[in-house]
């Protein structure tokens, strides 16, 4: 289906401007589509005056639709354009035009003028009748502001210019809706905006009184919360906007919208939707979410407390092997906390492992102080926390092994490499030293036991060691982490 700009490109003489205020009109067309509980089809003039496009259309959430089919991109040629030749030239809309539906049912079309400094396009609003009965008083509401609006169009004066947000897209008529007059006082509100300003403590009814002083006094009582300063002020001003009505008991989201008449200010649309539950659980995850890294800070001063103290034991062993084996431990205990340290800095459960094995890296040579130059290839990506805290085990073990065990007094280079494909990851720890023994076996060492253990049992991976052939070692790993 061609898009507003595709017609308007290779089928009228539009202008940027033309049709950059019909993309303002469609942009904001819902709204009227669904006080009028009509189809709005948008048709623009032919290039060569052979008939009308239909460029955009809308379908009413409110009522039923008399359009099954889109019509976007059809062409009327001029012989059945009369009306809309009419309404462009004269500049006035026409009413009360009777299309046959399928069935017994019939439509009401109106077409209306959409201008600018002329009209430039025309607006169908098809509704349909299925006989006659007397109107609901919410009806009558949402028909005559419909109306306002429509005559709005026709004039130039909506939508009113100005920026848009994210919200002015989200509220709909259903969700709650209220007219104001010229003085800010509520002329209707439906049953769903009533429930809202009920939820925020109103005790009496909203028709009558002044939307920004009722307001107020709402957001104002104790205990309440910091409201967003700018409802009350959107209420009270003359600007469309959008702002979030807050207090102890309930969350409200808001949109204004200027209506004129005659060139003169006659009043507010007001569409609202409640959000309290919404902004209830928004406040409980940031909670949990608070909680979670509180938990992981904790961990981690605990874990490096531990280190400390086996670093504090370790200077009063005598025995160098029991000296090494507790120095081994406080590196272990501090690539545990290493996680949980950047776990607490993390909004989910989430982490960026490059950064982790960069400072395991930089942290184990500088300790091994042998010369050993490191490097990393390749990108891990975020993995999940059970996964980050085993791989940054298994990385400290091969780097600390390879620093130890590889090199003399020269020194050498130590390379990570890693390659990702979604969830699979093939992880090289390669060094350029004295290469594996020929007696070699990864049970002789506990720290290759540890790694054989962790790969295996924690990550579900494999394992594997590979000499080079310039010399040197390299550890092949494979694993698969799901996020």
């Amino acid at each position: 289906m061609p898009s507003l700009d595709d017609i308007a490109r290779s089928q009228t003489t539009l202008d940027e401007a033309d049709v950059a205020w019909l993309h303002a009109v469609v942009a904001d067309w819902q709204l009227i589509a669904d006080l009028s509980f009509s189809d709005l089809v948008l048709w623009v003039p032919d290039a060569e005056a052979k008939g009308r496009w239909a460029a955009a259309q809308i379908r009413p959430t409110t009522g039923p639709t008399t359009l099954q089919e889109d019509v976007v991109g059809t062409f009327v040629p001029s012989e059945e354009t009369f009306a809309f030749e009419r309404v462009l030239k004269t500049g006035e809309p026409l009413d009360d035009v009777q299309v046959a539906l399928d069935g017994d049912t019939a439509a009401r079309v109106q077409l209306v003028p959409v201008r600018r400094e002329v009209p430039v396009a025309v607006i169908e609003r098809r509704s349909a009748t299925f006989g006659l009965r007397a109107s609901s008083r919410l009806e009558t509401a949402y028909r005559q502001t419909a109306g306002e609006l429509t005559e709005m169009i026709r004039q130039g004066e909506f939508p009113t210019p100005g920026s848009r947000s994210e919200l002015a897209d989200s509220l709909r008529v259903g969700d709650g809706f209220i007219r104001t007059d010229s003085r800010g006082a509520v002329l209707f509100a439906s049953p769903n905006a009533m429930s809202a300003y009920r939820r925020l403590g109103l005790s009496g009814d909203l028709v009558g009184v002044d939307l920004a002083d009722v307001t107020t006094a709402l957001t104002a009582r104790r205990p309440a919360r910091p409201t967003d300063g700018a409802a009350v002020a959107l209420l009270e001003g003359d600007d469309q906007g959008e702002a979030e009505v807050e207090n102890a008991h309930a969350s409200l989201l808001v949109r204004l919208i200027p209506v004129r008449s005659h060139g003169r200010r006659s009043g507010s649309v007001v569409l609202l939707r409640d959000v309290t539950e919404l902004r209830l659980r928004e406040r409980q995850l940031v909670s949990k979410e608070a909680t979670i890294r509180e938990i992981h800070h904790r961990v981690k001063n605990n874990l490096q407390t531990v280190a400390a103290l086996l670093r504090l034991q370790a200077r009063r062993v005598a025995a160098p092997e029991a000296r090494g084996a507790l120095e081994e431990a406080v590196r272990r205990v501090g690539s545990i906390a290493l996680v949980h340290e950047t776990l607490s800095q993390s909004f989910d459960e989430t982490v960026d492992f490059d950064e982790i094995a960069d400072r395991l890296m930089r942290t184990v040579l500088d300790v091994a102080g042998a010369g050993v130059r490191g490097a990393r290839v390749g990108s891990f990506g975020h993995v999940p926390a059970e996964v980050a805290t085993p791989l940054a085990m298994v990385l400290t073990e091969l780097i600390q092994n390879a620093a130890e065990h590889a090199y003399d007094e020269s020194g050498g280079r130590l390379t990570i490499a890693v390659n990702r494909i979604r969830d699979r990851v093939r992880l090289r720890v390669s060094d350029d030293g004295k290469g594996l023994p020929s007696d070699f076996s990864p049970e002789d060492s506990l720290g290759l036991s540890i790694v054989s253990t962790l790969v295996q049992a924690e990550l579900g991976g494999t394992l594997a060691f590979e000499p080079n052939p310039r010399g040197g070692t390299t550890v092949v790993i494979s694993l698969e982490i799901r996020s």
